[in-house]
């Protein structure tokens, strides 16, 4: 049986060296694009989560990997196979799962950009640590136990490590940061959808600094 390559592992790992917060981000209009993350950067994120939840996503990875060559730019709520292969086509630097099916796990042993596969479960999280895979989405973090799940199943794995993210706040984000299994927290809060609609990029990018400072100890 094929298992994951140490190379994707030390990749996923790169990603969140390089910052602990991943805002999880959804492009409503193309024209928000380059304004929104450039303002993300300019708060001191280095790693950007553009989702597949509207239409805009593929376009918006492509675009920032040319704008925004020094910062990760990933792939999220990547649902197939299909999906994957388009986001490599797009540039992406790695791909983030809501869930995770054996098809999408096979896939990712394979391709050339690490996966991120999203669990909710211990079971879920068995069928991906079979073949390798010790980093994962901790997904929705809230309603699947928070904190308190992560630190029960670091029993059972101590050598797993999460990204929690669903439901994560600002005023909860440190509570999953302090636990060793956390490599850091993605979230919406970020990004506000009335400051992106109005277009208030200052706004974004003291939200982002802020945020930053105040998860610095866990950091």
């Amino acid at each position: 049986m094929q298992q994951l390559s140490e190379d994707h592992r030390n990749r996923i790992h790169a990603v969140f060296g390089a910052c602990p917060l991943m805002p999880v981000i959804a492009i409503e209009h193309p024209d928000h694009v380059l304004p929104l993350c450039r303002a993300l950067v300019e708060g001191g994120i280095r790693a950007l989560e553009i989702t597949l939840r509207t239409e805009h996503g593929l376009a918006a990875i492509e675009l920032l990997r040319a704008a925004l060559p020094d910062i990760w730019v990933g792939a999220g709520t990547v649902v197939t196979p299909a999906q994957y292969r388009a986001v490599e086509s797009a540039g992406a630097q790695f791909v983030v799962t809501p869930g995770i099916t054996e098809p999408l796990l096979e896939f990712g042993l394979t391709s050339s950009v690490p996966l991120l596969p999203g669990v909710a479960t211990v079971s879920e999280l068995m069928l991906g640590y079979n073949l390798g895979y010790r980093e994962f989405k901790f997904f929705p973090a809230a309603v699947a136990g928070g904190p308190a799940a992560l630190q029960a199943i670091a029993g059972p794995f101590p050598d797993a490590s999460f990204c929690p993210t669903g439901g994560v706040r600002l005023d909860t984000a440190g509570d999953y940061l302090a636990l060793d299994n956390v490599l850091g927290v993605g979230g919406t809060w970020l990004t506000p959808s009335e400051a992106v609609a109005a277009g208030e990029w200052p706004t974004i990018s003291a939200i982002a600094r802020d945020s930053l400072a105040a998860l610095r100890r866990w950091a």
